[in-house]
C-alpha cells in the first residue's frame, strides 16, 4: 500500500511523543504537525490554527464542561450517602444482598455524572466501608465497583458520548439517548452476576441486615427523591424534546447546585473546588480533541482514512467480522490509552470504514463507549483500577482479577448488542427532536 509510509511515520511520532509522558493532546498535535510537514504542501501552522478554532468553537461542546461541573458538584455532596441509605433497605433481601447497591448506586450516579471515575469515587467512598463491615467478599465488592462505574461511560450524560457526537458530527441528544436502555441491561447483567455467584460460592456469607418492614424501606427512599427528581430532569428533558444536550447540561447544573445547597454542602470552598476540577478536566479534553481535530485534518491530507477505508473494502469483510476486528482493535488500544483519547484518535479513519459497511454511527457510538469501557478495567492503564488502588490499597493485580467477569460481561454485552441493534436505536428513533441536539 502506498500508505504504509505515512502510517508508519504516523505510528513512530505517536509513540515516541507519548513515551516521553507529554500530554496526550500535545503528542497528537505533534504528529499531525509533523504529517503536515512531511507528506503535504500546506503550511502546518496556518492549517492548526484554523483547525484548532473551529473545533474548538462547536456550540454542542459546550455541555461537557457543563456536565463536568455538575458531577463535580455532586461528588461534593452527600450524595453517596443518601443513595446507600435509601437503596440499601431494597437491595438487602435479593440474592447478592447489599453488593447490588455498588452497581444500582453506580448507574444511579452515571445518569447524572458523565465521568466513569466520578462516579467511582462518590459511590465507593461510602460502599466499601459499609460492605466491608459486612463481610462481604472483598473481590466482589471491588469487582463490582469496577465494572459497575463504568456505566458512567455510557448512561446519560456520558462526556464519552459527547466527544464521540462532536468528532463525527453527529446529535449528542440522540446519542445520548441511545446510550439508555443499553446501560440498563448491562446493569441487570451486573446484577444477574452477583446473584449468580452468591447462589453458588462457598464463601458469600455476608452478615444480614435485621428485617425492615415496608414503612421503614418508603421512609428510607426519601433519600433517593432529590437525584431522581435531577435524572428526571436532565433525561427527561432531552426525551421530551423540551431541551438540547447543551440545555440540559445547563438544567443539571443548577439542579446540583440547588441539591447541594439543601443538603447544606454548598460552601465558598466547594464551589469554587468543584469550579476548577471541572475547568481542569474540560482543558485536558478540549486539547484533546484540538489535536485529534489537526491529526485528522493532516491525515485526510495524506490520503490515509481513504486509504485505509479502501484497504479494508476490499478484503470484503462481513459486517459482524468488521465489528469483530473493531473489538479487538479497542481493546488493545484501550490497554494503553483512555477512553477518550481512543475515540478521537481513531475517528478520522474507523467513521469512513462503518459509513461504508453500511452501520449506524449512533448504533456504533454504544458499540464503542462499551469497548471503550472494558479499557477502564484492563491493565496496565486502566483508570478505574488506579482509582480503586487508591482506595483500598491493594495490589493492581489483585483489583485485575477482581474485575475480570465484569471485562468477560461487557464482552457478552458487545453481542447483545449485535444481535439485538434495537437496543441502541429505539429510544433516539422514537425521541421527540429540537433544532441543535
Amino acid at each position: 500500500m502506498e500508505q504504509l509510509a505515512p502510517i508508519a511515520v504516523f505510528l513512530f511520532v505517536l509513540f515516541l511523543l507519548l513515551g516521553t509522558g507529554i500530554w496526550v493532546g500535545l503528542a497528537l498535535l505533534g504528529v499531525a504537525f509533523v504529517g503536515m510537514e512531511l507528506f503535504t504542501s500546506r503550511g502546518p501552522g496556518d492549517a492548526m490554527i484554523t483547525t484548532i478554532w473551529t473545533s474548538s468553537s462547536s456550540w454542542t461542546l459546550t455541555a461537557l464542561p457543563l456536565f463536568i461541573w455538575m458531577g463535580e458538584i455532586l461528588y461534593r455532596t452527600r450524595l453517596s450517602e443518601d443513595m446507600f441509605r435509601g437503596l440499601s433497605p431494597w437491595m438487602a433481601r435479593l440474592p447478592g444482598g447489599l453488593i447490588h447497591t455498588n452497581i444500582v448506586g453506580c448507574t444511579v450516579f452515571a445518569a447524572v455524572s458523565g465521568s466513569s471515575a466520578a462516579t467511582l469515587t462518590t459511590v465507593g467512598k461510602m460502599s466499601i466501608p459499609e460492605l466491608r463491615q459486612r463481610n462481604y467478599p472483598e473481590h466482589m465488592i471491588i469487582g463490582t465497583l469496577a465494572g459497575a462505574a463504568t456505566l458512567g461511560l455510557m448512561i446519560p450524560p456520558s462526556l464519552t458520548l459527547i466527544v464521540y457526537g462532536v468528532s463525527i458530527n453527529e446529535s449528542v441528544t440522540k446519542l445520548f439517548m441511545a446510550g439508555v436502555l443499553p446501560g440498563i441491561v448491562l446493569a441487570a447483567m451486573f446484577m444477574t452476576y452477583v446473584a449468580v455467584y452468591s447462589k453458588v460460592a462457598r464463601n458469600f456469607d455476608p452478615t444480614p441486615d435485621p428485617e425492615m418492614s415496608l414503612w421503614e424501606k418508603l421512609k428510607n427512599s426519601r433519600f433517593l427523591i432529590p437525584v431522581i427528581c435531577l435524572i428526571l430532569l436532565v433525561i427527561g428533558s432531552m426525551y421530551l424534546g423540551f431541551a438540547t444536550a447543551t440545555e440540559a447540561a445547563a438544567f443539571g447544573v443548577i439542579g446540583s447546585l440547588t441539591l447541594a445547597a439543601g443538603q447544606r454542602s454548598l460552601t465558598f470552598s466547594t464551589f469554587i473546588e468543584s469550579l476548577m476540577g471541572a475547568t481542569r478536566t474540560s482543558a485536558m479534553i478540549a486539547l484533546i480533541l484540538a489535536g485529534a481535530a489537526f491529526l485528522s485534518l493532516s491525515m485526510g491530507f495524506t490520503g490515509l482514512p481513504r486509504g485505509l477505508a479502501a484497504f479494508i473494502g476490499s478484503m470484503e469483510l462481513t459486517r459482524f467480522e468488521l465489528l469483530m476486528a473493531l473489538l479487538v482493535f479497542y481493546i488493545v488500544l484501550g490497554c494503553f490509552l483512555d477512553g477518550i483519547s481512543s475515540v478521537v484518535l481513531t475517528m478520522a479513519v474507523i467513521e469512513p470504514m462503518i459509513r461504508a459497511a453500511g452501520i449506524d454511527v449512533i448504533w456504533f457510538g454504544i458499540f464503542i463507549v462499551v469497548v471503550v469501557e472494558m479499557a477502564q478495567i484492563t491493565p496496565p492503564i486502566g483508570f478505574n483500577l488506579f482509582v480503586l488502588q487508591g482506595m483500598t490499597d491493594h495490589e493492581m493485580n489483585v483489583i485485575a482479577r477482581a474485575a475480570f467477569p465484569m471485562f468477560l460481561i461487557m464482552v457478552v454485552m458487545v453481542f447483545v448488542l449485535i444481535a439485538f441493534p434495537d437496543l441502541a436505536t429505539w429510544l433516539p428513533d422514537n425521541m421527540r427532536t429540537r433544532p441543535g441536539g
